[in-house]
């Protein structure tokens, strides 16, 4: 099976084929999501939020990244896996950041990276990609500057700062990223935008017209019971089923109907009377 590189987005870009991405943290959920068919699987700092149990993604690391995309990347035989860069990991030099993002790429088993910000970090893409490590950018939204931007709230609706996310995207364009991803910011905007690049733009939160969508799959599978992203569409609500699995597995081994003889092991009688 042929894995997807940033040839096929670009590809998919002038094909006019929209590209799918979802979140993964783990081996068997990475397995999950690409035996779909589901074209690149985001190793997401917000596992801060969602597996570690943090209120941000701030705290998370670049060993807790590194220790993740290893687990998806074992799961995975054709979605491209694309390992993010955490708080203050590409912030600090460009040499730390080239460092950076190099491990999720040889001890982590990643084919790309994304990191948040526009101009003031185009040359931190630069590096990377003269490295030899593809960049996938991030513009809007940006949870690691959620103290900055006062909150989780849509980016871009006035002339200002829908400027500036313009002239961001046409410079990490410029810099070598391969796309952007672009959370949630205006439809119009955001289809202003995908016009204006030869890169693919991966929405969340930024309507239909993007080249391409990403969810967190914990949002997507109703894993949190209530309070999840308005952009965030439920297509299951396991949170009850796996509920309901635990209740009855606690019945059963209350009442001792499990575990039963399917579930047990015999003994050769003659072997038990000498004991």
């Amino acid at each position: 099976m042929e894995r997807v590189t940033t040839a096929y987005f670009r590809k998919a870009k002038k094909d006019g084929k929209p590209i799918t991405m979802l979140t993964a943290y783990d081996f068997p959920m990475a397995k999950l999501v690409d035996a779909a068919g589901i074209d690149a699987i985001l190793v997401g700092d917000s596992m801060g939020n969602v597996v570690l149990g943090y209120g941000s993604t701030i705290p998370v690391t670049m060993d807790d990244m590194v220790h993740h995309v290893k687990a998806v990347t074992r799961g995975v035989s054709r979605a491209m896996v694309v390992g993010d860069m955490p708080f203050l990991s590409y912030h600090l030099s460009r040499e730390e950041s080239v460092r950076n993002a190099g491990r999720l790429l040889q001890e982590g088993g990643a084919q790309t990276v994304k990191l948040e910000g526009g101009a003031e970090v185009a040359d931190v893409i630069r590096a990377m990609v003269n490295a030899g490590i593809p960049v996938m950018g991030h513009l809007g939204l940006t949870p690691q500057s959620v103290n900055q931007l006062g909150g989780y709230k849509v980016q871009g609706k006035d002339e200002a700062t829908a400027r500036k996310l313009i002239e961001d995207a046409l410079a990490i364009q410029e810099a070598g990223v391969f796309s952007v991803v672009l959370e949630c910011v205006p439809t119009a905007l955001a289809r202003l935008i995908t016009e204006k690049l030869d890169i693919p733009t991966i929405g969340i939160g930024a309507g239909p017209v993007c080249d391409g969508q990403v969810l967190v799959a914990h949002d997507m599978l109703g894993l949190y019971g209530e309070g999840s992203p308005k952009f965030a569409k439920r297509y299951a609500q396991l949170s009850d089923q796996i509920t309901d699995a635990f209740k009855a597995y606690r019945q059963e081994v209350e009442s001792r109907a499990f575990p039963g003889p399917e579930h047990s092991f015999g003994m050769d009688e003659e072997i038990l009377e000498k004991l």
